[in-house]
């Protein structure tokens, strides 16, 4: 792994070789520690997300399967309820259709259906996410498949050091968590101290604001970023970083100094995670709210095939920087942009 060591304690790296890295690091700490998947082994993984960890850990603890989610998921179950720590990689996130049942109906109920004498600490990794040209098939995000079940951790990280910090997190927790990967940010180099510690549970205030609030995650947090900065406007930016349990201190104490919030998400617009904040601002701040929240999303449409509908698809800077700047001058939710040019 080629990385640039910036200060002590701090290096750069790339997304997926922070998460190599986390897995790594875990794996020499606990010997219950395991991953197991598709072509994790000998090809270091579909995108280079277990790169050397076969060398270094043995084919004991870094195995390949057969092409079956719903075999090596049922087997994490069980391997996690006899005491070791599996970490299972879904190739794309929609192949975890066929193992919904092991991870929803299994994992999620074991402490709950054995009034605590069980836990199932394991991870399930699942690459998801648009933007390199893998079709309507295997662009999708689809975080609401499980983030509307009770007794599982949802996170979707943004950048190396939360990729690495909130996968060590994830796989030290004791009951299961789902770690969404947006596959278009493997490639994206940032600093990783690999002493910094992250909590599920906790969003990011990554700029500060006056003006409004912005909550998003996974790769829609670098879109907002660049969106803010062509807004000119005031914004305070929230990475998420975990969905279930999100953080409502957080989320809701920015709110309330803002008066004002916009989330961004890269999936279509019905059903999304953006939903459940909006709705929570609404109910609970209505009287100090200055324009009424809204949800910047994709539309109800399959991913297109095509390289320019794709990057049109999901939600530009451009775009979140009208949007922000309409709420602030009108105090209106902003049409979006297939209303605007007449679609359905």
């Amino acid at each position: 792994m080629a990385e640039q060591v910036l200060e002590s304690g701090t290096k750069e790296i790339r997304f997926r070789q922070a998460i190599a890295t986390a897995l790594a690091d875990e794996m020499r700490a606990d010997k219950s520690v395991m991953i197991f998947g598709e072509d994790v082994a000998v090809a270091e993984g579909p995108f280079k997300t277990s790169e050397g960890l076969l060398q270094e850990f043995g084919p004991l603890r870094v195995r390949d399967t057969p092409i079956s989610e719903m075999a090596f998921t049922g087997a994490a179950v069980g391997a996690a309820i006899m005491g070791m720590r599996p970490v299972v990689e879904i190739m794309f996130m929609e192949f975890l259709g066929v193992a919904l049942d092991q991870l929803v109906t299994e994992a999620a109920k074991m402490r709950y259906l054995s009034n605590g004498m069980l836990s199932v600490p394991m991870v399930v990794r699942a690459s998801c996410g648009s933007g390199l040209g893998f079709g309507s098939q295997h662009s999708q995000t689809l975080e609401n498949w499980v983030s509307a079940t009770p007794g599982l951790k949802v996170i979707s990280p943004s950048d190396s050091q939360s990729a690495y910090s909130l996968l060590r997190a994830a796989i030290q927790d004791p009951d299961p968590v789902m770690f969404l990967e947006t596959r278009v940010l493997y490639a994206d180099r940032g600093p990783v101290d690999t002493s910094l510690k992250m909590e599920i549970g906790k969003a990011r205030v990554l700029r500060a604001g006056k003006e409004i609030t912005l909550v998003s995650m996974g790769q829609m947090v670098k879109v907002c970023s660049e969106a803010i900065k062509i807004s000119g406007i005031d914004v305070e930016l929230i990475d998420l970083a975990t969905i279930v349990p999100w953080d409502r201190k957080t989320v809701l104490d920015s709110v309330k100094k803002t008066g004002r919030l916009v989330v961004v998400e890269e999936a279509p617009l019905s059903g999304g995670w953006g939903s459940e904040i909006v709705a929570t601002a609404t109910s609970s701040l209505f009287a100090e709210l200055k324009a009424a929240p809204f949800r910047i999303t994709a539309p109800d449409i399959p991913v297109p095939y095509s390289g320019p509908l794709e990057t049109r698809y999901i939600p530009t800077k451009e775009d979140v920087a009208r949007q922000l700047k309409e709420v602030m001058t009108t105090g209106k939710t902003p049409k979006t942009w297939w209303e605007m040019e007449g679609l359905k």
